[in-house]
């Protein structure tokens, strides 16, 4: 099985390493600032062409650098080519010099107009807009006439295709700190961007589209990338097919703790989660008020009634990992269940009021996989909510380091980090995943492939990736809203075989 320090992921790159393989190429093969230019602004010209073909009336918004470069190079290959084109300009301070401002005079010397924008302006109306304002220059919030030109191009009701970063997003983090402009589609540039892939950046840049620029990967093998990118079809890489003599102590024990009054619900989601992604064995530590309902629900779980701590003993000597914290309270019965799976030095599977409890007792958990979202993640790190998705690479990072622990960051492009790995950025899962009970099935889903001899990273990057690829095909059978977490299970039986032919 390939693990997910030695899989090929797509590498995404923060904007100084970018600008470290323009240099590459640059020396390297001979190109200069106005080629690479030229070969950006082809390249969006053909992405223009190809998911917008009958688009005649063509607007670009440029800025005063080089990303307004790339624009200006579209622009005239858009005038050739007899389109209407558009082009509204942010108006500058003082002369400028470089690539930008010659592509921006080749265009005029062509015979085409740009028009500066003015605040309170109303936009041309066009077939289709190019954002070419910042790029991946823009590490501080659009103020001014820009913040304005920004909300101008989200008013009007064209699709706009951003080149490289939309305006207003960090590209090394996918922050935005005031209003960033909404895209259809991005164009990246050379290489993926981190921020194109989460938290603000993610739903600012609708369908993320790499364009090497016919780039040889090999100028770039010295440069690091800061996060890897994991798809659905990564899924095949991880689960392969069983063997033929297996039995079920082949695939561990996973125990479920959690669901005080009140909150049995919770904990019967994380072990029918972890039955469906095939944990051999799943027995589920609970108040006795839901063992009925537990195995009425899903005989194949085997509930127990703990009331006591001293209860708990032999549940765990049996167990192969713990997955605790669905339904678990901050009680005195959650405190008791809490501190004696930590003690266990058993692999822990560790959400919700666990990590509450954690963060009001932090320590070292080696071999654990923590799945905080951003709240609980501010509660571990002692920080506000703000601080945590201003740049959630560097917050799982962080918390991984802090707990010697693989973290699983949740949100809009989940980041999973542990200590000397780079950090993985999930590409999969949609907004009607944001409901109660959600997290109980990553829990499961993330201890079943733990109790299969999966490392922790591996199970936390595979489980993951596993858990928002279902939400994606159960949000394809009816929708976002009113996507439930009991509506993955079918499709995780099924995306954890991706290798078995469906009749």
């Amino acid at each position: 099985m390939l693990t997910a320090s030695t899989m090929v992921f797509q590498r995404l790159y923060r904007s100084d390493a970018i600008r470290a393989m323009e240099r590459a190429a640059v020396e390297r093969l001979g190109l200069d600032e106005d080629a690479l230019m030229g070969l950006a602004g082809e390249a969006a010209w053909r992405l223009l062409l190809d998911r917008w073909p009958d688009a005649q009336r063509i607007g670009i918004a440029c800025g005063p650098g080089n990303n307004g470069g790339d624009g200006y190079v579209l622009a005239q290959l858009a005038r050739g080519s007899g389109r209407d084109v558009r082009v509204v300009a942010l108006p500058q301070n003082g002369a400028r010099d470089g690539a930008g401002a010659r592509a921006a005079a080749a265009y005029a010397q062509s015979g085409g107009v740009a028009t500066p924008y003015a605040v309170g302006e109303v936009l041309p109306e066009t077939d289709v807009w190019i954002d070419a304002l910042f790029g991946i220059g823009q590490h501080r919030a659009l103020d001014g006439v820009a913040a304005d030109f920004a909300a101008a191009l989200n008013r009007q009701p064209q699709p706009v295709l951003t080149l490289d970063v939309p305006s207003g997003i960090d590209a090394d983090t996918g922050d935005s700190l005031g209003i960033a402009v909404q895209a259809d589609v991005t164009l990246s540039f050379i290489a993926g961007k981190c921020g194109l892939y989460t938290g603000a950046g993610r739903a600012a840049s609708g369908e993320a589209v790499v364009d090497n620029l016919g780039l040889d990967e090999a100028l770039f093998k010295d440069i690091e990338p800061a996060a890897l990118l994991a798809r659905p079809e990564n899924l095949s890489n991880w689960l392969r097919p069983r063997p033929r003599n297996a039995h079920k102590g082949d695939f561990g024990h996973v125990l479920c703790v959690g669901g005080d009054h009140g909150f049995g619900g919770a904990i019967a989601l994380c072990a029918q989660a972890a039955l469906r992604c095939g944990a051999g064995l799943v027995s589920v530590a609970t108040r006795a008020t839901h063992v009925a309902a537990l195995i009425a629900s899903r005989p194949e779980a085997m509930a127990h009634a703990v009331e006591e701590s001293a209860e708990f003993a032999s549940l765990l000597q049996g167990a192969s990992v713990i997955a605790i914290g669905s339904g678990l309270g901050q009680g005195d019965w959650g405190r008791a269940l809490h501190a004696a799976a930590i003690a266990s030095n058993k692999p822990l599977v560790i959400d919700a009021d666990a990590l509450n409890l954690l963060a009001q007792h932090p320590q070292a958990l080696h071999d654990a996989v923590l799945t905080p979202h951003p709240g609980e993640a501010a509660r571990l790190l002692d920080v506000s909510t703000a601080i945590i998705q201003r740049d959630r690479y560097a917050a799982a990072r962080k918390l991984a380091d802090r707990n010697a622990a693989t973290v699983v960051l949740k949100g809009a492009g989940t980041v999973v980090a542990t200590p000397g790995e780079i950090p993985v950025v999930i590409d999969a899962g949609n907004p009607g995943m944001a409901t109660g009970g959600m997290g109980d099935v990553l829990t499961g889903t993330i201890a079943a492939l733990r109790a299969q001899k999966f490392s922790a990273f591996d199970a936390a990057v595979c489980g993951t990736l596993l858990h928002a690829a279902a939400g994606d095909a159960a949000a394809c059978d009816g929708g976002e809203r009113g996507l439930l977490p009991t509506d993955l299970f079918v499709h995780l039986r099924r995306l954890a075989n991706p290798c078995v032919p469906i009749p």
